[in-house]
């Protein structure tokens, strides 16, 4: 991306916040106020029954069994995190508290979020013997940690006077000490698990995935700016970097690989588990810290990912050597995807693409971990919904930048759906098999850190009123701080420009600079066409063609360009 000054770099922002968190004012047509708090207090009563079902029947415990209402200690593989005040056998981290911090806070309940603050102040501790996995436990407890963190000095937090003083911060900083040793490889990129207490052990394996070692930078990332301390982002970063050149000619990179050796274990990939964040990461950083460095990462992915995995609404997994495809499965982690397309403008495709995935949602009453595209079927042993959040995360951006009613309505059925099917009396349960609707005994706590939260704001947007907020994966919200961002450059690079006059003043726009829904109306009175970040040139620069393979995406209406029965590449056929 061309590089921005101060000033062109806060109309970006503006723009973005304007695209999300903006027109609160006037309420959907045909999904009125009185609607939007019904359906806002259903979430709510979704929220409370999850979580004080937990509070009863599995705290201080990492998370909930609601069908025997009983607990689980799920870190067991994840973290293994003991507590000070409790007995020495005891292997629970109160993992679904710290993801429901800022969830309470989004809900307005700062009484129940000072408890659980100074609960956790006072008790938690991660000098313990325990292996965890690097990632979940980045995501969810240093991610929760932080952004709890922020929210308690935050001056609406209405804490009590002098109870906090940094000790959630001081647990972060704490955990993020201890993930460092991970990092300690030849090629930088860090180990999947480690062990709290004495590092990385004997024989750990050195396989991890792309999303694990590639989606440490938010958290680690705002940890140093709010300690001080380099080494966090310093260490997430290298990695990064390092994964980054490990990409294909292409621009694709792989699933899983060995961080002694730098190499590629499992080649194909796409857009779902094990790579999903690492997408994610790129462009949130980028916007969390404002390094160009971070988009031309995610630009160039992007286009990547458009070209060889996109088919139609649908993306499939692809070989990152060739750009063959080898998968064609929707995957309940891809849902995802049209979120992220919100925040980089491109409207239609990700309206495309959520409405396929609401689709399958709607077929089967939830949305199944895997559904095999080229057979229109369930995945025969992949049959299970755990409560994921994707979906209603990807509606939550859709509403936030359409403010189409249409969306509104996804979230109710989303809602009626998790209420009708997965409701118990201890909590919500887990689909086992979406073809029987049989049930399993678990509850995970993104159910509260994420699903309820974005179901909550599609209807009720008031916590980011006046704030802008990057979601982590986990859900977790950091603020965008002008404090947090690096030194921009002061002048542009004239690189793919499209110049304007408004009045006696040149305007140089693209959507690599403005991040705004392609073929939108900026600028006033004047009408405009901007490049999108979908944009796919031709192969031939005359664009003469043969198949329509070699024909790319429109730079403005970010459709796919076919080939004409004369040869030239085009537009040719309209899209319903």
């Amino acid at each position: 991306m061309p590089g921005a000054g101060a000033a062109a770099a806060s109309r970006n922002w503006l723009l973005l916040v304007l695209l999300l968190l903006s027109a609160f004012a006037a309420p959907a047509a045909g999904f009125g106020s009185a609607k939007k708090v019904y359906m806002r207090e259903k979430v709510r009563k979704m929220f409370y029954h999850a979580y004080e079902n937990y509070m009863v029947h599995a705290f201080p415990h990492d998370e909930l069994k609601p069908l025997t209402k009983t607990f689980t200690d799920s870190l067991s593989e994840l973290g293994n995190l003991k507590l000070e005040r409790l007995p020495q056998n005891y292997n629970g981290s109160a993992l679904t508290l710290v993801e429901s911090l800022s969830s309470l806070v989004v809900l307005g309940n700062y009484t129940e979020f000072e408890r659980g603050v100074l609960w956790l102040s006072d008790n938690l501790t991660f000098d313990v013997d325990a292996r965890v996995n690097l990632f979940e436990c980045n995501i969810r407890v240093l991610g929760g940690l932080v952004s709890a963190h922020i929210l308690a000095t935050d001056s609406k937090s209405r804490l009590e006077h002098g109870l906090y003083k940094n000790q959630l911060l001081d647990l972060a900083r704490d955990l993020g000490q201890r993930f460092l040793p991970a990092f300690e490889t030849p090629t930088g990129l860090p180990y999947a698990w480690i062990n709290l207490k004495y590092g990385v052990m004997d024989a750990e394996t050195t396989e991890t995935s792309t999303s694990g070692c590639g989606s440490l930078i938010l958290e680690m990332g705002a940890l140093s700016r709010l300690t001080g301390d380099p080494r966090f982002q310093a260490a997430a970063l290298r990695a990064l970097r390092k994964l980054w050149s490990m990409r294909s000619p292409l621009n694709l990179l792989g699933t899983t690989l060995d961080v002694v050796t730098g190499e590629w274990i499992e080649y194909s990939s796409g857009v779902g588990a094990g790579v999903d964040s690492f997408y994610e990461y790129l462009l949130k950083a980028y916007i969390l810290f404002g390094n160009d460095e971070f988009w031309d990462m995610f630009h160039s992915s992007y286009l990547a990912v458009q070209k060889y995995f996109r088919h139609g609404p649908w993306y499939h997994e692809a070989d990152m050597r060739t750009g063959k495809a080898t998968y064609w499965q929707l995957t309940s982690l891809q849902a995802f995807w049209p979120g992220l397309q919100i925040l980089v403008g491109d409207i239609a495709a990700a309206n495309s693409s959520h409405r396929e995935f609401f689709y399958v949602w709607d077929k089967f009453g939830v949305l199944p971990e895997r559904y095999l595209l080229d057979h229109g079927m369930l995945h025969p042993t992949e049959k299970y919904y755990p409560l994921r959040p994707e979906l209603a995360e990807s509606t939550f951006y859709l509403y936030q930048a359409t403010r189409d009613p249409w969306y509104m309505e996804v979230g109710e059925t989303i809602i009626n759906s998790l209420n009708y099917y997965t409701r118990v009396d201890g909590g919500f349960a887990s689909v086992r098999d979406v073809s029987t609707m049989e049930l399993e005994d678990h509850q995970h706590s993104f159910f509260l850190s994420e699903t309820c939260k974005y179901l909550y704001l599609l209807f009720d947007d008031s916590f980011l009123a006046g704030q802008n907020y990057v979601f982590t994966t986990e859900g977790h919200p950091l603020p965008i701080r002008g404090s947090w961002h690096e030194k921009l450059p002061e002048a542009y690079i004239p690189a793919n420009w499209t110049s304007v006059k408004n009045e006696n003043q040149a305007i140089r726009l693209s959507a690599l600079s403005q991040q705004v829904c392609p073929a939108t109306t900026t600028g006033g009175s004047i009408s405009l066409q901007i490049e999108s970040a979908c944009h796919i040139p031709d192969s031939r620069a005359d664009h003469r063609c043969r198949m329509d393979d070699e024909c790319g995406i429109d730079s403005t209406t970010c459709r796919k360009r076919v080939c004409s029965m004369a040869g030239f590449c085009g537009l040719w056929l309209f899209e319903p």
